[in-house]
């Protein structure tokens, strides 16, 4: 999706303007290096302050916003008895000179964070160091080739000294640029490299030799066509709620460096002989009939009690059960609960990943789940060791601020 003017503009008021897939790729990149995965707030608190920029939202970037949307602080809260944001931010600040200094990441583009401001800059790849050394070592050496062509005879003594500082310069530069290519060479071979957990947990859609489908909920009693839209290169649906299209737009991003071939469809016009046909992907809940109808049989599913959505724990005893939790009833929403699971589908012979809240922002939550390596990380460190051999279900909380669902926490996890 190109940049507005507007986000253009606010991306560092620089002449380089990344392309937002180039930013997201590095983004990931980033939230997958250790010096992120092994805390909560560093990646949240990076991954919300790029993206809203991205999206336009830069100047948006201030010190409660940050704390109410991205950590869920209560919108009254005292940030000067609280700052965690001010906190987080100079750890990121830190963790990101940390990552850019590793030379392994040279020619990366650069995401940084300023002093004194939440608003991520994004700069060109820096040139790589062999380079960087190669340059004056070989103007050195050619300065000093042409000082001995016209030394004096009895000026050589003190040439010695800068001629073997030189040498060395040299010497270091080329070695600079031996491991620099023998690592291309090592990264064009292909060593093995393990699979992240993003990619384990895809596997099943993303290795399908056929067409993938998008099933996105709609009322059942929708008789309206559905029209499907190309913006930017992402199918919206006509009529559709924002969160599923938002749920759809993270849940293609990890289909898309191995798989383009997918379609997008709504559950109330899709019959069963479809569902056959290849692996799916179902978005939303009680306006989703596919989800209902596969989930009605498995340890976690939806179900309605006296016109009560609830999220429904069918192993426990007596059943637990998660139900929409109101600031003022009916009104403002506080808290909502989602469902993704990753099963082998025994009614339609497919792998199925489902992305489904009982409203919009828990459908909204879950899809940051399987999208986020932190947030998935932290969903499997719950499951067993072998849980990409096993059918996967847990139950997603997020706090609801102002329509908006914060960071999604994992409260229960089923394998089977």
């Amino acid at each position: 999706m190109p940049l507005s003017p507007q986000s253009e503009k606010e991306l560092n008021g620089s002449r380089y303007a990344p392309h937002p897939v180039a930013v997201r790729e590095q983004l990931q990149r980033l939230l997958a290096h250790p010096l992120f995965t092994h805390s909560k707030r560093y990646p949240v608190l990076l991954a919300y302050t790029v993206e809203q920029t991205l999206l336009g939202h830069a100047s948006e970037l201030k010190e409660r916003t940050i704390g109410i949307e991205a950590f869920g602080r209560d919108p009254s809260y005292d940030v000067n008895l609280d700052p965690v944001v001010r906190t987080t931010a100079a750890e990121v600040r830190k963790r990101l000179i940390q990552y850019y200094y590793n030379p392994d990441h040279a020619g990366e583009l650069i995401v940084e964070m300023p002093l004194g401001s939440y608003i991520p800059v994004f700069r060109e790849p820096a040139v790589p160091a062999h380079e960087a050394a190669a340059e004056p070592a070989i103007a050195d050496a050619a300065a000093a080739s042409s000082a001995h062509s016209t030394v004096l005879p009895g000026a050589h003594a003190s040439l010695r000294e800068p001629a073997a500082r030189t040498r060395r310069r040299l010497w270091v530069a080329i070695a600079v640029a031996m491991a620099f290519l023998a690592g291309f060479v090592l990264g064009r071979i292909g060593l093995p490299r393990q699979p992240s957990n993003l990619e384990r947990f895809w596997a099943p859609i993303t290795s399908a030799s056929s067409r993938i489908t998008y099933c996105l909920g709609m009322p059942a009693d929708d008789a309206s066509p559905t029209q499907v839209n190309l913006s930017h290169g992402l199918p919206v649906l006509g009529g559709m709620d924002v969160s599923d299209v938002i749920t759809l737009a993270r849940s293609i991003l990890p289909l898309a460096p191995r798989h383009d071939a997918f379609r997008v469809v709504s559950a109330s016009q899709t019959p069963f002989a479809e569902l056959r046909e290849s692996p799916f992907v179902l978005i939303g809940a009680f306006d989703n009939i596919w989800t209902m109808r596969i989930t009605q049989d498995l340890p976690l599913g939806f179900e309605t009690d006296n016109q009560v959505q609830k999220l429904v724990d069918r192993k426990s005893a007596p059943p637990r059960f998660w139900t929409l939790q109101w600031q003022v009833p009916n009104v403002k929403l506080s808290k909502d609960y989602a469902i993704v699971a990753r099963i082998h589908d025994k009614v339609t012979g497919q792998p199925v990943i489902i992305v489904a809240g009982i409203l919009g922002e828990g459908t909204e939550a879950a899809s940051e789940v399987v999208s986020n390596p932190v947030y998935l990380d932290a969903m499997l460190q719950k499951a067993p060791k072998n849980w990409e051999h096993l059918n996967l279900e847990a139950v997603i909380e997020t706090n609801v601020v102002e329509g908006h669902p914060g960071p999604p926490s994992v409260l229960a996890v089923e394998t089977w």
